[in-house]
C-alpha cells in the first residue's frame, strides 16, 4: 500500500498500549484524536503501539564508513518497515538532513559524528582528536546534531593490548559541561570497566553497551538517572571480535570473552537497580537495520519484563527523546498496529499489520 496523501482521515480500532484501553483512534491531518469522525475509513484493528524506537543506530554508515544517499534511504526504509519510526542516530559521518524532508521516512535524532582518539576507533567513522580538542569538537557536534553528542569512551590501545579509556578526566569534565551549556546530552560507547568512573563523574547522560558496569557503578547510574542502551544484539558479536583480535591482542580477546560471559548478569543488575534502559540495535556498522523487534525480544531474555522491554522501544523511549510517549489527543500519529497483543507474545513485533507514520498509512 502506498502512503496516503496529507489530510487523509482514517481510524484504527483496538487496544491502545501501554494503558490497554479499547478505543477507536482517529487520524486527522497527521494527528491523533479520539473524537469520532463520520467520514473516516477503518484501516486496521488490533493492538496499537506508539511508534517503535531504535535508540542506537547509524543511518548513513556501513562497516567501512559513510554510504551514499541511496543506501541511507534503504537503511531508513528497512527500519520503518518493522515499525521503528523514531531513530536516535548515535554517530554518523554522513549528512542525512535530507531525510527530514521525507514524510515517508522515520524521524531521526542525530548525535553528530563520533569523537575518538587518533587510530583508536573504526576507520572513517570519527573525528579523531586529542583531549585538548575535545570541548571544541563537542560544541561543534552539538550544533550539528539534534541534542546529542557521541564519544568513544574506550577502545583498544595498542601498547596496553586491551581496552583503555580514551579521555582523561579533565577533558571529559570540560567537554560534557560544554555540551550541557549548549543544550546537548552526551553519550559514550563503552565496552570495558575503566572508562566508566570518569564518564559518570563528569555528568554523562547515557552509556552505550555498558558491559563493564560493576554493582557500584550501576548504583551510581541509578542515582544520577544515567540511561543505558545495552545494544544486546551487538553484544552477541563479542566472541567474534575476540577471535579477530586474538593474534595481536590476546589480553583484549580474553577481556572481551569475559565481558560477553557476564553480559546478561550485568544488564539484568542494571535493570533491577532501576537504571533506565532503552532499546538500540547498533545497526549500520556490522549489523543490518531492521532489528528492533529482535532487540526487544532479547531484552526480555536478559530479564526485563515484557512491558519494560517493549516500553524501552516505544513509549518510554519516545518520552526520553523528547516526543510524546502515549497516543494522546493531538499527538503526532506515529504508531503500529499488531494482530495480537505483543505484551503476551513479543514475537508479534516481527509482524506489524499496519504502520502509520506522520499521519500516513505506510503498510
Amino acid at each position: 500500500m502506498s502512503p496516503q496523501p496529507p489530510g487523509e482521515v482514517f481510524f484504527v480500532r483496538g487496544t491502545v498500549l501501554p494503558d490497554r484501553e479499547s478505543r477507536d483512534l482517529y487520524v486527522v491531518n497527521g494527528h491523533v484524536t479520539y473524537d469520532p469522525v463520520s467520514a473516516a475509513d477503518l484501516v486496521g484493528e488490533g493492538w496499537i503501539v506508539p511508534g517503535l524506537v531504535d535508540a542506537h543506530c547509524h543511518v548513513g554508515l556501513d562497516a567501512h564508513g559513510p554510504v551514499d544517499d541511496a543506501v541511507a534511504e534503504q537503511q531508513a526504509l528497512t527500519d520503518r518497515d518493522v515499525g521503528a519510526l523514531l531513530l536516535r542516530d548515535a554517530g554518523s559521518a554522513a549528512d542525512t538532513r535530507w531525510i527530514d524532508d521525507r514524510a515517508d521516512l522515520p524521524r531521526i535524532i542525530r548525535a553528530g559524528r563520533h569523537l575518538a582518539r587518533p587510530k583508536r576507533y573504526l576507520r572513517n567513522y570519527a573525528h579523531e582528536i586529542e583531549p585538548d580538542q575535545l570541548p571544541t569538537y563537542v560544541v561543534q557536534e552539538a550544533q550539528r546534531g539534534d541534542g546529542w553528542v557521541k564519544l568513544v569512551g574506550d577502545w583498544i590501545e595498542r601498547e596496553a593490548g586491551d581496552l583503555t579509556p580514551s579521555w582523561p578526566a579533565a577533558a571529559l569534565d570540560a567537554a560534557i559541561q560544554a555540551a550541557h551549556d549548549h543544550g546537548a546530552r552526551v553519550t559514550a560507547h563503552v565496552f570495558g570497566e575503566d572508562a566508566l568512573p570518569d564518564l559518570l563523574a563528569a555528568g554523562i547522560d547515557c552509556i552505550e553497551h555498558g558491559t563493564g558496569l560493576s554493582t557500584e557503578l550501576i548504583d551510581d547510574m541509578a542515582t544520577r538517572g544515567v540511561a543505558l542502551v545495552p545494544t544486546v544484539k551487538q553484544l552477541n558479536n563479542f566472541p567474534t571480535y575476540a577471535a579477530a583480535g586474538e593474534a595481536k591482542f590476546p589480553t583484549y580477546a580474553e577481556h572481551m570473552r569475559q565481558l560477553f560471559t557476564r553480559r546478561k548478569e550485568t544488564i539484568r543488575a542494571a535493570y533491577e537497580a532501576g537504571v533506565p534502559i532503552y532499546a538500540g540495535t547498533d545497526a549500520g556498522g556490522v549489523l543490518p537495520h531492521g532489528l528492533v523487534a529482535a532487540e526487544v525480544v532479547e531484552l526480555a531474555d536478559y530479564g526485563l519484563s515484557a512491558v519494560d522491554a517493549l516500553g524501552a522501544a516505544s513509549w518510554r523511549a519516545r518520552e526520553w527523546l523528547g516526543f510524546p510517549g502515549k497516543l494522546q489527543e493531538g499527538d503526532p500519529a506515529d504508531f503500529v498496529v499488531y494482530a495480537e497483543d505483543p505484551l503476551e507474545n513479543l514475537q508479534v513485533l516481527h509482524h506489524p499489520q499496519r504502520i502509520v507514520l506522520r499521519g500516513r498509512v505506510i503498510s
